[in-house]
């Protein structure tokens, strides 16, 4: 009797778990009765700062497939219809079916059989689609792009990966998620919420219409729209300048923080990375030498040479190291005993201001000597990690947090580096005199270049560079909308745009002084490389009320004043004046026809 008892017992007790307690059996009736069609949305457009459109929807169609339902089905028909072999017929069914490579297999349920058929495809597909049972047709949208441009700003779509799938459940296998770019960054607004149609399935598994008449079906929400602060004329035509040069440009309005242009070259057209060629043309880009796919503008890091000048002066000024009127000599260089870095020829000595317009190594190299070696300080440790807190401080060292993916911190070396190299206590002022000239061991991206500009010009504060200017019925994060104020006392800005201001008047940026009612501001750099020296140029204009603060980082490009400067100066005209004057079309071409001679990459 006890026996049977608790045999009755372990009965009632799984009746009770299959029937009350878990739903697996009525998911499984539910599955037999009903087809739940996706309803995907519009995902969001993009356009630029004028409103210009960018990248907008057009339909594709994918096909699906419950496999219960196939009966009798004309393989080679199929095939011939959707124009692949039965190779791949049989092999993408294989990988529907294994669940390690599609865990939420159901064969009661649609699986992604085939992506974005163009409308011709699917028309054909669809007048024979009665002789496939078990397949369908599911419209969805693919990027098209406006212009060939902007590639490493907006991105792309890519199959969403099972990372993707296991971190967010709002994606199945087949959707598509942003990879890149703002696609990427901003996919939660762009994507929108998918819909859903209930069909209702008789016994054998035919469609008998909308279940409840539609009642429970949910409309698609579309994704919001977003405005770029891109300006994609100044875009196209920074593209243009670089033609087959290696670098990056990188332009900030400097009152909003709002990233003008965002250039990284060599470059690829957007539309390439659209369809079913997408994994292909993705692999010929990852395999070119000279890395097109790879954004130098965020990631980049570069020594910053001259254009690291303006940074040091405000440190120095902060400190009391000099005054405005400190002077000191230059040998051809900053002449020491057992040590010589080289400077070119000019006017010795010199105070702070015409030391910028010269861009005079000795100056800044005598500068940091002093405060490293200042007895102010505990000791050298402590004086580097003020200079280190500063520099910080002016966006230098970490990222800044632009609103896409990718971005690099560059480095700024503190007392812990390079107690790593030399030993504890066994550096000084000398041992690290190269840091005085934007070389050595530090490193800079573009964009935190054209930040250094954008501060200079606001005197003193800046905002985190953005590429979206708004959410179309969403808001921008409030990371981009508030200042932040450097370590130095506004005053001592002055005397840095007056040596900016000065080098574009009379000294090593003088090719951008041909149009004075510009007022440009600029700093030239020609940052040492194991090859041939990079080309820099960092500047704003106008002076007393800056629009555009602006990075050009040409690689091997030589002096500053060969490449980077002039392109930094007609991109200025371009955005300031909204036009090229005619007799600089040939410097135009001139520049963008321009061929560097690239030897090993460097990133």
């Amino acid at each position: 009797m006890g026996i049977a008892i608790t045999v009755v017992l372990l009965y009632i007790t799984r009746l009770f778990v299959l029937q009350i307690m878990s739903d697996d059996y009525k998911k499984n009736a539910d599955s037999n009765a009903f087809l739940n069609k996706i309803q995907y949305p519009s995902r969001g457009i993009i356009y630029d700062r004028n409103n210009k459109l960018l990248v907008y929807n057009q339909p594709a169609y994918d096909v699906t497939v419950v496999m219960k339902e196939i009966e009798h089905l004309d393989t080679l028909d199929l095939c011939q219809t959707l124009n692949i072999t039965k190779e791949y017929f049989i092999k993408r069914m294989a990988d529907i079916k294994d669940r390690s490579k599609n865990p939420g297999y159901s064969r009661f349920t649609n699986q992604l059989f085939m992506v974005q058929l163009s409308a011709e495809e699917s028309s054909v597909l669809q007048e024979k689609l009665f002789k496939f049972r078990g397949f369908y047709v599911q419209q969805r949208s693919i990027r098209q792009y406006s212009y060939n441009s902007a590639a490493h700003i907006l991105g792309d779509l890519g199959e969403a990966s099972m990372a993707n799938i296991e971190d967010d459940d709002y994606y199945v296998r087949g959707d598509y998620i942003g990879k890149q770019g703002v696609e990427k960054f901003y996919e939660k607004q762009l994507r929108g919420h998918k819909g859903v149609e209930i069909l209702l399935r008789d016994a054998h598994g035919r469609i008998q219409g909308k279940y409840l008449n539609g009642k429970l079906d949910k409309r698609p929400i579309p994704g919001k729209n977003l405005r770029l602060s891109i300006d994609i004329e100044l875009q196209k035509f920074g593209e243009k300048l670089m033609g087959s040069k290696i670098g990056a440009i990188v332009a900030i309005e400097p009152e909003t923080g709002e990233i003008l242009c965002l250039v990284s070259t060599p470059t690829f057209n957007p539309a390439d990375m659209v369809g079913r060629q997408r994994g292909k043309m993705h692999m010929e880009l990852e395999r070119d030498p000279r890395k097109p796919l790879f954004n130098r503008a965020l990631m980049a890091s570069y020594p910053p040479g001259s254009t690291f000048k303006p940074a040091q002066s405000l440190i120095f000024l902060q400190e009391k190291i000099i005054t405005p009127s400190t002077s000191f000599p230059c040998y051809h260089g900053f002449v020491v005993p057992g040590l010589r870095v080289g400077c070119h020829s000019h006017p010795s000595p010199l105070p702070l201001v015409p030391a910028l317009a010269t861009s005079c190594n000795s100056y800044f190299c005598w500068g940091l000597y002093k405060m490293i070696d200042n007895k102010k300080y505990l000791n050298s440790d402590s004086a580097l990690t003020v200079w280190k807190d500063h520099m910080v401080s002016m966006g230098f060292g970490y990222k800044l947090g632009i609103d896409l993916p990718g971005e690099k911190r560059g480095l700024i070396p503190n007392a812990k580096f390079y107690d790593k190299i030399y030993g504890k206590g066994r550096w000084g002022g000398l041992r690290i005199i190269h840091t005085a000239i934007g070389q050595g061991e530090v490193l800079l991206t573009p964009l935190q270049i054209a930040n250094l500009g954008a501060t200079i010009a606001n005197r003193g504060h800046f905002r985190t560079p953005h590429v979206v200017r708004s959410i179309i019925g969403g808001r921008l994060d409030s990371t981009y909308l508030y200042p932040k104020y450097t370590t130095i006392d506004p005053k001592y800005y002055s005397y840095i745009i007056k040596g900016m201001r000065g080098a574009v008047e009379h000294g090593t940026c003088t090719r951008a002084n041909y149009m004075p009612e510009m007022e440009v501001c600029g700093k030239t750099g020609t940052a040492q490389n194991r090859g041939k020296d990079h080309s820099v140029f960092m500047g704003f204009a106008p002076m007393s009320k800056p629009k555009i603060a602006i990075c050009v980082y040409v690689e091997n490009g030589g002096w500053g004043a060969t490449y980077a400067v002039p392109i930094g100066a007609l991109m200025m005209e371009h955005y300031l004046k909204g036009k090229i004057a005619p007799e600089r079309e040939k410097l135009v071409e001139s520049l963008s026809n321009a061929v560097i001679s690239y030897g090993a990459q460097t990133r």
